[in-house]
């Protein structure tokens, strides 16, 4: 199964769009591209395997494997980058802002909901790129 992110970035926010089969699932927001710095930036742009975790703080969500310089990075719920996210990304249903989005929740539970369906038997990917081709570099 192979999801692509495709994102826009902003000073105070990264904004993106999540697709699977050319058609979109939902939106995301991450934290500014500040060069891949831990805890202040979201990550690369890259092709990264998708795997379901589960933890006492997000319950079920999704852990992106082997980010470069990272760790732990994770498809979670949160409406707010900056106050939520240490690098993850956060699924909403609607982006009302940079790196601000409403009802994440509900988001994250339409994209498990389709993995379960469609990932059954196959590895889940997740290739993020810029919307205009162009990857942003913080200067």
């Amino acid at each position: 199964m192979e999801l692509e992110l495709k994102r826009t970035y902003l000073p105070k926010g990264t904004n993106g769009e999540l697709f699977f089969n050319s058609k979109k699932v939902c939106a995301t927001i991450e934290l500014p591209w500040k060069n891949n710095k831990p805890g202040m930036s979201c990550i690369p742009e890259k092709r990264y395997q998708v795997v379901n975790r589960t933890s006492k703080k997000f319950g079920k969500h999704l852990w992106l494997l082997d980010v470069p310089g990272r760790s732990l990075i994770l498809i979670h719920p949160a409406n707010n980058a900056l106050k939520h996210l240490k690098g993850c990304i956060a699924p909403v249903s609607r982006v009302i802002g940079a790196g601000i989005g409403q009802s994440s929740v509900l988001a994250l539970n339409k994209l498990l909901a389709l993995i379960d369906v469609h990932a059954k038997q196959d590895k889940v990917y997740i290739t993020i790129s810029s919307i205009d081709a162009t990857p942003k570099v913080q200067r």
